[in-house]
């Protein structure tokens, strides 16, 4: 697919909008997150990884879900025509701890539109800012990048390989009933992580796919391990992993974590200050 010019200007009007919603931070939804990631279910002691997560979530009437299982193109988001979208990037930062049951606002603005075009053909990256505020306090803020592409040729099935695992290492295999558990607590219908014969078939994967925020709260709950409080968390999806192929949660040095496929090559990488 070529993009005209007149449609990335105009895409490109979108950057500078806004939108805000409130809400009440129910416990019982964050204890439902911290189960589908599989961390401890008193969330009223430790709160799971990632937990501003589990609320704020899209919700689209029935009559407005388009084929791929996403709410339809349009609205706060501009109407990008590119068939396949992902949420390849984040970087975060943790300000103050979220009170439950509390209300909470998340503004959400568009900061940028760039269009590229390589080898893997058209992409169009939108970044766009999140703020948590509860309490006249900033809680969380947030800026993913959504990447939107043409689609592409079908991604070969991954071929396992020797990947020694140390020590601190993690081993993460997730099944089909672990992604639809994260799939129904974040609210999240997109068919490649449920729906095997179109993640096959219409988008061409070898298999179910696992969500990148379902890797990147493992990843981020592996940086925590022993207590540690990250104030910092930047991640980047680099490759697709999917259900019942192991992945290996490693930090390699302090301050950087990968999830890693059975092949070898990373899914992700991140970065954390602590």
């Amino acid at each position: 697919m070529t993009l005209s010019p007149s449609d990335i200007a105009q895409w490109q009007t979108w950057v500078g909008r806004t939108e805000s919603r409130t809400e009440m931070l129910d416990r019982e939804a964050l204890r439902r997150f911290a189960a589908a990631i599989g961390e401890p279910l008193d969330v009223e002691a430790v709160q799971p990884s990632l937990a501003h997560w589990a609320f704020f979530l899209p919700v689209a009437a029935a009559d407005q879900i388009g084929p791929d299982g996403h709410p339809r193109r349009g609205g706060f988001l501009p109407p990008i025509s590119l068939p396949r979208r992902m949420f390849a990037a984040a970087e975060m930062q943790f300000h103050a701890p979220l009170m439950l049951d509390w209300e909470a606002t998340r503004t959400s603005t568009v900061l940028d539109i760039a269009h590229k075009s390589g080898r893997s053909g058209e992409l169009v990256l939108v970044k766009v800012g999140h703020s948590v505020v509860q309490a006249d306090r900033e809680r969380v803020s947030e800026v993913q990048t959504i990447v939107y592409r043409d689609t592409g040729a079908p991604t070969p099935a991954i071929v396992p390989a020797t990947v020694d695992a140390g020590s601190d290492d993690v081993n993460w295999a997730p099944n089909s009933v672990d992604l639809f558990r994260f799939s129904a607590v974040t609210f999240n219908s997109h068919r490649i992580h449920y729906d095997l014969p179109y993640a096959t078939g219409e988008e061409g994967y070898p298999g179910l796919v696992i969500h990148g925020p379902f890797t990147a709260a493992r990843v981020f709950g592996h940086a925590r391990r022993g207590g540690r409080s990250p104030a910092r968390f930047a991640f980047r999806a680099v490759a697709p992993a999917f259900a019942g192929q192991p992945v290996l949660l490693r930090e390699d040095e302090a301050g950087r974590c990968r999830a890693i496929r059975c092949d070898g090559s990373d899914a992700m990488v991140a970065d954390i200050g602590y």
